[in-house]
């Protein structure tokens, strides 16, 4: 059969152009790439074979890395599950993984610190051609007959043509370039094979092509590291384990490695990465986290071992109460796995509140990059809902750092009977909202919820150790307010009477109340919603995301201190020439109170216009 030529999806051409031209020093971390997707390519063998019998494969998986100075090539062959023709043309020609596009800016503005978190982006496949000048994969698929090759030198195009080889399994071959040469010493692949290989589950082995007499040279260990006891491993080979199985390029912040023997018997080997993974709030992001049962690979991305909420822990299970032939679909329902999931959680949650107790600032490193999906369990798991709550952090107005719900509680006014909240963007927006000056001016203590799971696990767990949660910015809030000046003459309620007559007349349904506030020092008015109503904050999300056709009618609140407040009362209403004024001031006001939340204005030119027509009149 005759080549077919392809091109490449655009994606591709964008990494590979990156990729071919990289300054990347650390050009080794293609033998990792190829020799994970070796190891991957068996264990789906391996699993295969258990619910299909008619699979048949080698008694003894094995990945081989061959080279030839003579040729100048290296090859990574496997005997794993191979690869059909669409497969080929699929997999090495197109991404389909959500994140490329920020990959691939990244890549952009630095290439050299980026290129070894290519794999975590499921395209590690063209690190190759930073040593390679062309690139071939001969696979035959298991239980197919016929074999394929894919050949590319990376330029924007591969073609696919009937292979020669029918070894079941794949090989990459690489053509290396002339600067690559270092890649053919036998002493140089043994130390990068050991260095990222070393615990990988199946025999790597070394070949030189040259010598006719050479035989393999298992070159790897090939221990599943989390059956050896913990005083056996060392620190680096933890680290060079996460690194491998989970195509992790930082270094573990914590490390959970446990035999648990009773009801049910499995082994754990769980981090916690240092860093926070580029897809961590993605909704289709995968619990990386493999399952194995007797050390043979199942399943990676296994939904069913921790909840959604831990997403961010990466490592391996092992299980002796699970059968060999159990199903990816059977696992959903299995009930070792749900116990199993259960222990994994209490051990992860009890271990968070050891540091947190222990080590404040190192608790803090792990809740700014993982605190925000961890609170996701208060909303989506009722029984450990309440001890999430315990280990979750917030800034707040009278902290610099990060606070507990008991600090918080610790530092509480015995005559305070709320927990005070305000929800938003960010710390300083907050600092900056109207509703914050009273509190400010009294120096009382306010939470800041900036995490927009922050306004769906309220309604869950309205209270911490049976004190409520209250919003500053629903409903009424009784406050001492701050003294004033002895010869300062309050503006009593009963004076605005008339105004707020007046206010709620001109604005009618465009605001559900006009009413005094107790929450203003500085601003002449601001927006709040009633207990009943959703918090403005949450709505503005909704509103932003399209789950919601339009903002609800708030309750405008106006300073009675405030001297834009003082001149509207002033003004007589009933005479025409100051009802114009009093229209356009009430308008300007409303206009701030949305402004302010972040509300669209019904008509911003208009609000400019009459901005304007003030100005000018007062320099007139």
């Amino acid at each position: 059969m005759s080549k077919e030529n392809f091109k490449f999806q655009a994606e591709v051409g964008k990494i590979l152009n990156i990729v071919a031209n990289s300054l990347y020093s650390e050009k080794e971390i293609f033998i990792r790439e190829y020799i994970s997707n070796a190891s991957d390519a068996c264990d789906k063998l391996r699993y295969e074979a258990l619910q299909n019998t008619k699979i048949g494969h080698s008694k003894e998986f094995k990945i081989i890395v061959s080279f030839s100075k003579k040729n100048k090539t290296i090859s990574i062959s496997d005997n794993g599950i191979g690869m059909g023709k669409d497969e080929l043309i699929n997999s090495l020609g197109t991404i389909a993984k959500s994140g490329t596009e920020d990959f691939i800016k990244k890549l952009e503005a630095n290439k050299e610190k980026n290129i070894d978190q290519i794999g975590k982006f499921g395209v590690g496949f063209y690190s190759g051609f930073m040593v390679a000048k062309e690139i071939s994969v001969s696979s035959k698929k298991a239980g197919k007959n016929s074999s394929w090759k894919w050949t590319s030198d990376g330029k924007g195009g591969f073609n696919i043509e009937e292979s020669v080889e029918h070894n079941l399994g794949t090989k990459v071959k690489l053509n290396l370039k002339d600067e690559a040469s270092e890649f053919l010493e036998s002493i140089r692949l043994s130390n990068v094979i050991k260095k990222y290989s070393d615990h990988i589950n199946h025999s790597v082995c070394l070949l030189d092509e040259d010598d006719e007499s050479s035989k393999e040279e298992k070159i790897n260990q090939s221990i599943a590291l989390w059956t050896k006891n913990k005083s056996e491993i060392k620190k680096e080979e933890y680290e060079n384990f996460y690194t491998q199985s989970g195509l992790n390029y930082d270094k573990p912040w914590k490390v959970f490695h446990n035999k648990n023997e009773g009801t049910i018997n499995f082994t754990n080997l769980i981090f916690i990465p240092s860093e926070k993974p580029f897809d961590l709030l993605h909704a289709d992001k995968k619990v990386n986290l493999k399952l194995y049962v007797k050390k043979v690979f199942i399943t990676e991305n296994c939904e069913n071992l921790i909840p959604k909420y831990l997403r961010f822990l990466t490592g391996v299970i092992d299980s002796e109460d699970i059968s060999l032939n159990i199903s990816r679909e059977m696992l959903q329902n299995d009930p070792v796995l749900s116990k199993i999931k259960n222990n994994i959680v209490k051990k992860i949650l009890s271990e968070l509140e050891k540091v947190l107790k222990n080590n404040k600032n190192e608790y803090i490193k792990f809740w700014e990059n993982f605190g925000a999906v961890l609170k996701e369990g208060i909303h989506e798991d009722f029984t450990n809902k309440e001890n999430i709550l315990k280990l979750s952090m917030f800034n707040s107005s009278n902290q610099k750092e990060w606070t507990t719900l008991s600090e918080y509680l610790e530092r509480m006014p015995k005559d305070q009977k709320e927990i005070y909240y305000i929800s938003g963007e960010n710390k300083d927006s907050l600092m900056k909202s109207p509703q914050m000056e009273n509190f400010i001016k009294n120096n009382i203590e306010v939470l800041f919820f900036t995490d927009p799971i922050d306004e769906f696990w309220l309604p869950n767990l309205d209270n911490f150790n049976n004190i409520k949660f209250k919003s500053i910015t629903k409903g009424d809030i009784d406050l001492k307010k701050s003294s004033t000046k002895k010869d300062e003459k309050k503006t009593s309620n009963k004076d605005l009477e008339k105004l707020i007559a007046y206010l709620k007349s001109f604005y009618g349904d465009k605001v559900k109340d006009v009413r005094v506030s107790s929450r203003l020092t500085d601003s002449p008015v601001c927006f709040v919603a009633d207990d009943s109503s959703m918090d403005i904050h949450l709505e503005n999300i909704l509103k932003k995301h399209k789950h919601l056709n339009e903002i609800s009618a708030k309750i405008l609140e106006i300073n009675p201190e405030h001297a834009l407040i003082k001149h509207l009362n002033k003004i007589d209403t009933n005479d025409k020439k100051n009802l114009s004024k009093a229209k356009t001031i009430s308008n300007l006001l409303l206009d701030q109170a949305k402004l302010l939340e972040g509300i669209p204005l019904d008509d911003s030119k208009m609000f400019c216009n009459k901005l304007n027509e003030l100005i000018l009149e007062n320099l007139n």
